[in-house]
C-alpha cells in the first residue's frame, strides 16, 4: 500500500463545490509540472517571468540573443587588442559573418566567394635586344627584301618601309625598359654608345641589310634617313612628357620598336654616310632638330657616319656639331664635353690624321671651313680668365685640325681662295690683345701670304684699319726673316706692299692721329724699313749668284764645247725664277 502512495493520493475534501468528487493526482508528475512552472529571473534582474507573463517571451528571447551577440563582439575586440597586428578587412570579415550567420543564403554566397580564387597576372617574358637579335634569320631576309624589291619596283620609298617594318616586328617584343635609349645617351660616353644597338646584330645579317640599302637611291634614303629621326625625336618629347609628370621618370611604352629604329638608322648612315651631308640645310632650319636636348641624338648619327667615312664624320662635326659652341649651348660644360668626345673619336681612328688630311678638301669643299677654322682658335686661345677644363682638351686637338684645315696644295687656285677667306679672319683675331690667339692667329696670317700673291693686296686694303695686328705680323716677318723668306709666294709683292705701307705710314703720321695709333704706325715703319733693306741685300746675292753662274757656264763651254742643249735649258730655268725688283 505504500508502494500506491507514492504513485497517488487523495486530495483533502475541502468544501469547494465539488458535489463530493475527490482529484486524485499523481506527486511524480506533480513534481515534474511544479519544476517546468519555476519562475523565471528576467535578464535585466527586475523581477521574475511566470507563466502568466509568456507575452513577454518573444521581447526576452529577442533580448537574450541581443545580449549575446554584445558579448561576443566584446571578445572580439578584446582579441584585436591582444594580437599586435590584424587587419581592419578580416575584423570586417569575422563582424559580417556574426551578423550574417542569421541569413544562410548570403552566408553560403560569401563561402563561396572566399573559395574562388582571383587570376593572378601571368608577367610575359623578357626579352633583350641581343635575343631578339639573335632571332633574325639572315636567309629569311634575304627573302623577305628579294620579294619586298620585286613587289614594289621602283617605290623605293614603300621598300625602305618594309625593310624597317621587318625590323620592327623582329623587335616588336623588346620593351622600353630593356632598351632605355635615351638614359644611355645622356649618361654614356660616345665610345660607349657609337655600337649601339647594331653590335647585337649578326654579321651576316648586317651584311644583307648594308649591301641592299646600298642600292637604294640618295633621294629615298634622304627621306627614309628623315622619317627614322622624326620617330626619334618624337619618342624624346615623349619621355620628356612623361618625365615632367613623373617623379620617377620611368620609360614610355612606344608604339614603335625604338631598338628597329636606331638599327636601321645606323645600317644606312654607315653604309651611306652622304645622306647626313645632303640632309644638314634641312636639320639647321628646322627647329625641332635643335636644341641641347637634341644634341646626343645628333652627336650618336654624326658617329654613325664617322663610322661609314671618317672624313664624312668630321665635316658633319666641323659644319653642324662645332658651330653648337658658338650658340647658346656653347657654355654649357655637358655640351662641350659631347662635342669634345666626338671629335676626339674621329681622331682617335687608325691612320686618321693621314686619311683627313689627304681628304681635306671633299667635292670642292672642306672639312675644316674658314668658319670652323675661326670657331677653333676662340676656344682653343681664350683670355687666361676665360681658361676653363675643356680648353686644355682643345689645345690637345687643335694642331691636327689646323693641319687639315690649312691643308691643299700650294699655289692651286683652291688654296689661293681659302687663303684670301681665312686671312680676314686671322687679322681680325691677331688684333684682339689675347697673346695666345694673337701669336697663333698671326703665324695663320702669315701663312696665307704663302699661298697667293693676292693676299699682299688684300693686306694692304686693311692695312690701316687693322694697324695692331699688321705690325704683329711685320715683327715677326722681321724676327724670322731666314725662314719665312723662302716661303714667301712673291717677294716682289711683297716689297710692293711694303712701299705702299710705308706711304700710309707718312701720311697718318703726318695727319696728326692720335698717340696710340702713332705709336704702331711708327713701329710698323720701322719694320718695313727692314725688310725692305733685307730684300735689297737679298736681290743684290742673287744678282752675284747669277753672275758667277754665267762666268762658270762660259768657262765650261769653252773647255767643253759638248755642253748639252738640256744643260742650257737648266740654267735659262733657274734665271727665270730669280726674283725682279
Amino acid at each position: 500500500m505504500e508502494e500506491d502512495k507514492s504513485f497517488s493520493e487523495v486530495a483533502p475534501h475541502t468544501d469547494d463545490g465539488g458535489h463530493g468528487w475527490q482529484k486524485v493526482t499523481y506527486a511524480k508528475k506533480q513534481r515534474k509540472d511544479q519544476t517546468k512552472k519555476t519562475p523565471a529571473v528576467l535578464s535585466n534582474g527586475s523581477g521574475f517571468l511566470t507563466d502568466n507573463n509568456s507575452i513577454f517571451k518573444g521581447l526576452e528571447k529577442h533580448a537574450e540573443e541581443r545580449r549575446r551577440k554584445l558579448e561576443a563582439q566584446r571578445v572580439v575586440y578584446d582579441v584585436d587588442d591582444e594580437i599586435p597586428v590584424r587587419s581592419k578587412k578580416n575584423r570586417g570579415e569575422d563582424e559580417d559573418e556574426d551578423y550574417s550567420s542569421s541569413d544562410p543564403k548570403e552566408s553560403d554566397e560569401a563561402d563561396a566567394n572566399k573559395k574562388e580564387k582571383k587570376p593572378k597576372n601571368v608577367k610575359k617574358p623578357k626579352i633583350t635586344v641581343a635575343e631578339a637579335a639573335a632571332k633574325i634569320d639572315a636567309n629569311d631576309l634575304i627573302a623577305f627584301l628579294s620579294s619586298v624589291s620585286e613587289s614594289y619596283e621602283g617605290q623605293q620609298d614603300i621598300q625602305l618601309m618594309r625593310f624597317a617594318d621587318y625590323f620592327g616586328r623582329a623587335f616588336s617584343a623588346v620593351s622600353a625598359a630593356q632598351f632605355p635609349w635615351l638614359k644611355l645617351f645622356r649618361e654614356s660616353s660616345v665610345a660607349k654608345i657609337t655600337d649601339v644597338p647594331v653590335s647585337y646584330i649578326s654579321e651576316s645579317v648586317y651584311k644583307t641589310s648594308v649591301d641592299w640599302i646600298n642600292h637604294r637611291s640618295y633621294e629615298a634614303l634622304e627621306t627614309f634617313v628623315l622619317w627614322l629621326l622624326d620617330c626619334i625625336v618624337a619618342d624624346l618629347a615623349t619621355q620628356q612628357v612623361v618625365s615632367k609628370g613623373s617623379k620617377k621618370g620611368g620609360q614610355p611604352t612606344s608604339s614603335k620598336s625604338q631598338v628597329a629604329i636606331f638599327s636601321v638608322l645606323a645600317m644606312v648612315l654607315r653604309q651611306k654616310p652622304d645622306v647626313l651631308i645632303h640632309l644638314l640645310p634641312k636639320l639647321r632650319e628646322d627647329s625641332k632638330y635643335q636644341g641641347q636636348d637634341k644634341l646626343p641624338v645628333l652627336a650618336w648619327m654624326n658617329v654613325q657616319a664617322s663610322q661609314g667615312d671618317l672624313a664624312v664624320g668630321l665635316y658633319l662635326w666641323s659644319h653642324h656639331i662645332l658651330p653648337i659652341l658658338g650658340g647658346k649651348s656653347g657654355s654649357n660644360p655637358q655640351s662641350r664635353d659631347l662635342v669634345l668626345q666626338l671629335v676626339e673619336r674621329i681622331l682617335a681612328a687608325p691612320k686618321a690624321r693621314a686619311i683627313l688630311v689627304n681628304s681635306a678638301v671633299r667635292k670642292g669643299e672642306r672639312l675644316i671651313s674658314p668658319e670652323a677654322l675661326e670657331l677653333l682658335l676662340r676656344v682653343t686661345f681664350p683670355a687666361s680668365s676665360a681658361r676653363v677644363k675643356a680648353t686644355e682638351r682643345f689645345e690637345a686637338i687643335y694642331p691636327i685640325l689646323k693641319e687639315v684645315a690649312l691643308a691643299g696644295s700650294p699655289g692651286s687656285k683652291a688654296m689661293k681662295q681659302v687663303s684670301q677667306q681665312i686671312q680676314p679672319i686671322a687679322v681680325k683675331a691677331a688684333g684682339e690683345g689675347i697673346p695666345a690667339l694673337s701669336q697663333e692667329a698671326t703665324s695663320i696670317f702669315i701663312w696665307c701670304l704663302t699661298q697667293s700673291p693676292d693676299c699682299y693686296k688684300q693686306w694692304d686694303k686693311f692695312y690701316a684699319d687693322n694697324i695692331e695686328s699688321s705690325v704683329a705680323t711685320l715683327r715677326k716677318l722681321s724676327e724670322e726673316w731666314k725662314t719665312l723668306s723662302s716661303k714667301q709666294s712673291s717677294l716682289e709683292a711683297l716689297g710692293e706692299t711694303l712701299k705702299s705701307f710705308r706711304q700710309k705710314n707718312e701720311k697718318s703720321l703726318s695727319s696728326g692721329v692720335d698717340i696710340d695709333r702713332q705709336r704702331y704706325y711708327r713701329e710698323a715703319d720701322k719694320y718695313c724699313k727692314a725688310i725692305l733693306g733685307r730684300l735689297s741685300s737679298g736681290h743684290g746675292c742673287l744678282k752675284t749668284v747669277a753672275f758667277t753662274i754665267v762666268v762658270v757656264a762660259v768657262g765650261a763651254a769653252v773647255v767643253s764645247p759638248s755642253l748639252d742643249a738640256w744643260d742650257w735649258n737648266k740654267l735659262s730655268v733657274l734665271f727665270s725664277t730669280l726674283p725682279s725688283f
